[in-house]
């Protein structure tokens, strides 16, 4: 049974960008090519916005539309959960310690973030209150650990697609904020592939036209 704190929790995908044929990553995602084959303009949105230029040390970037939903997806976030992907390249047994994320020594999460994957690992505390905690038993595991840490707070689910997939079919997305970057990709990770979301009872409540990408925010009705 969940705490009050817990039930006042809701579960977003929040900035989650989709090409115009619907795909969140190009396929042969790597080291090199993080998001696939390409997908290198996929999230030019985020790119030009202050939040990321902020993000990566630079006070750069635009104010407009764009920005207010990068900002608007950190907003009362007590906990992330993200697939293994996200969290880096590596596939199979963690070889060794080293692969600390994308992101630096301080990455922009600043909560307790739940990494899924098959394979055990020690949680790893980083710069800015971020500690990555590897969850094996699946996302039920790792929603329940997120709701405990979020203590009344929401909870952000991160890519990749699989993972999203996962928590759409279970039910589980109050809140799905979609920005559709205007690119073709053809291949890769579809996000609604065998996902019907009629059926599930989502609808869209918002469509915002940004500076360089479309805002759908979608909700059950």
């Amino acid at each position: 049974m969940y705490t009050n704190f817990e039930a006042m929790t809701k579960v977003k995908v929040l900035s989650y960008t989709i090409s115009l044929d619907g795909y969140g990553a190009g396929p042969e995602q790597s080291l090199e090519k993080p998001m696939g084959l390409g997908a290198e303009h996929l999230h030019d949105w985020l790119r030009e916005t202050k939040v990321f230029g902020k993000m990566v040390g630079q006070e750069l970037g635009s104010e407009g539309f764009d920005n207010d939903f990068v900002e608007k997806g950190f907003e009362n976030l007590g906990a992330w959960i993200m697939g293994r992907n996200m969290f880096g390249p590596i596939r199979g047994d963690w070889p060794n310690g080293e692969w600390k994320g994308w992101w630096g020594p301080n990455p922009p999460y600043h909560v307790p973030v739940f990494v899924l994957t098959h394979f055990e690992r020690e949680p790893l505390t980083m710069k800015g209150g971020t500690t990555f905690y590897f969850v094996t038993q699946g996302i039920e595991a790792a929603l329940e650990q997120a709701k405990k840490a979020a203590n009344g707070r929401d909870i952000r689910i991160g890519g990749g697609a699989d993972t999203v997939r996962q928590f759409l079919k279970a039910g589980y997305i109050d809140e799905l904020h979609l920005a559709v970057s205007p690119v073709f990709l053809g291949s890769g990770e579809h996000l609604f592939a065998g996902i019907d979301m009629v059926s599930l009872g989502y609808k869209t409540v918002q469509r915002t036209e940004g500076e360089l990408a479309t805002h759908l925010v979608i909700t059950k009705g």
